[in-house]
């Protein structure tokens, strides 16, 4: 059993490392994330495949939350934006099943993608949140992560104009 952050238990889960066995429940949750929700702005739905080659080339950077067996949800991340500018910078995505939310797995999901970050001598993690996802800002925020931008009507689902509101975290002081 993993601890969160805080000390508590979560759920009883385990947080490891992301294996291609779990692209089909991966691709799940973020497929579902994509079809019901406003909290991506995407509508291109990932495959199996797609989620074994993401988990190939990020390994160290991807890591799911399970239970019994289960995938309850994951966290990844990789670079920013192009260029070398941005190569000590990356943006991250968190999904977790309903029966998740609120349990500690969204925690230590993320307190291990930010010790992950760090160690690889990433300095700035960001998180691109959809206006529609209020409770991700709440989230973050109790993270350490600090709004720093608010991109007003830059999305657009199910037909309606979105803000993006970017959040980011400084991973080491150098």
């Amino acid at each position: 059993m993993t601890q969160a952050a805080d000390g508590s238990a979560p759920m009883g889960g385990a947080i490891r490392p992301a294996e291609p066995r779990d692209a089909v429940a991966v691709a799940d949750l973020w497929n579902g994330m994509i079809r019901d929700s406003l909290s991506t702005f995407t509508t291109d739905e990932k495959t199996p495949q797609d989620i074994t080659a993401l988990i190939a080339t990020r390994a160290g950077a991807f890591w799911v939350a399970e239970d019994a067996g289960k995938v309850l949800g994951f966290v990844t991340y990789g670079s920013f934006r192009g260029g070398p500018g941005y190569g000590a910078t990356v943006e991250h995505s968190i999904v977790l099943s309903d029966v998740a939310q609120g349990q500690g797995l969204g925690r230590g999901l993320m307190t291990r993608a930010v010790e992950a970050a760090a160690a690889q001598s990433h300095h700035v993690m960001v998180a691109a949140i959809s206006s529609a996802n209020p409770g991700a800002v709440t989230f973050h925020e109790k993270l350490g992560f600090a709004q720093v931008g608010r991109m007003p009507e830059v999305g657009r689902k199910h037909g309606q104009w979105l803000d993006l509101i970017l959040m980011q975290k400084t991973l080491s002081a150098s």
